[in-house]
């Protein structure tokens, strides 16, 4: 590609310490696909900026006074034309709730250029999918477990169970089945997934479509879902119309 016909995004630096700025700025300067249009000491300012300079992304320090990066990043996810974030940070206690907000990736300070890059390429790869139309379904997971992050692939997902403020996704199947909880509630993760791909059956229960061979009257009004497994689980009367709806009927 062309120099002048490479793709940038338009970058807002926030953070609260100066120096953090300044090496934020001479770690952009030598990424060809950024393009540092401000910088913000505070997250106020870093509100008034977004709205002022339409910035296509944000590299947002987490802890900061009064605004935090947190209730920054809370403030932004509404609009229509958000800049996607991603989080840096000296702390690693605050993956969880990033994460929920979507953001594209949590750095750690101090900042390594080939890990901003690595962040940079799927920020920049989120905004041509969104640009050309694609899916604005999740695609993928970025799981707390144990002293790391997993990356779970939403297609190897098959089954959705609520635990109270969490949720836990079973990925993979039979033998190779494992499970992760998320910091998550079922009606937030059910409006962020494929349609398509995905069904409620319950109000503690989604699951991926291709999982379900069959449905079974059991009487009385109650239906239940059979799994590729065997495995047998109940729908929810308030769901079972969508159900039916899948197969036909």
């Amino acid at each position: 590609m062309a120099e002048q016909d490479r793709e940038q995004l338009k970058t807002l630096i926030v953070d609260d310490e100066p120096l953090a700025i300044e090496r934020m700025q001479v770690v952009c300067a030598k990424l060809d696909d950024v393009q540092v249009v401000g910088t913000a000491s505070d997250g106020a300012a870093a509100l008034r900026l977004v709205g002022a300079l339409k910035p296509d992304l944000l590299l947002l320090d987490l802890t900061m006074p009064e605004v935090d990066g947190l209730s920054v990043a809370r403030q932004l996810a509404g609009k229509e034309h958000k800049p996607a974030v991603i989080f840096v940070t000296a702390h690693d206690n605050h993956a969880v709730e990033a994460f929920d907000l979507d953001a594209v990736d949590y750095v750690l300070k101090p900042v390594e250029r080939g890990r901003l890059e690595r962040a940079i390429a799927r920020a920049l790869s989120r905004r041509r999918k969104r640009i050309g139309g694609d899916s604005r379904w999740l695609e993928e997971l970025w799981i707390p477990h144990r002293s790391e992050l997993i990356r779970i692939a939403v297609a190897e997902v098959g089954q959705i169970d609520a635990e109270r403020d969490y949720v836990r996704l079973h990925v993979g199947m039979g033998e190779d089945m494992r499970s992760y909880l998320l910091l998550q509630t079922i009606a937030g993760l059910e409006e962020r997934l494929d349609p398509s791909q995905f069904i409620r059956i319950h109000r503690s229960t989604i699951l991926r479509r291709d999982r379900i061979v069959g449905l079974r009257h059991d009487g009385l009004g109650v239906w239940s879902v059979e799994l590729a497994d065997g495995a047998m689980l109940r729908i929810g009367r308030t769901y079972l119309p969508k159900v039916k709806a899948m197969a036909g009927r």
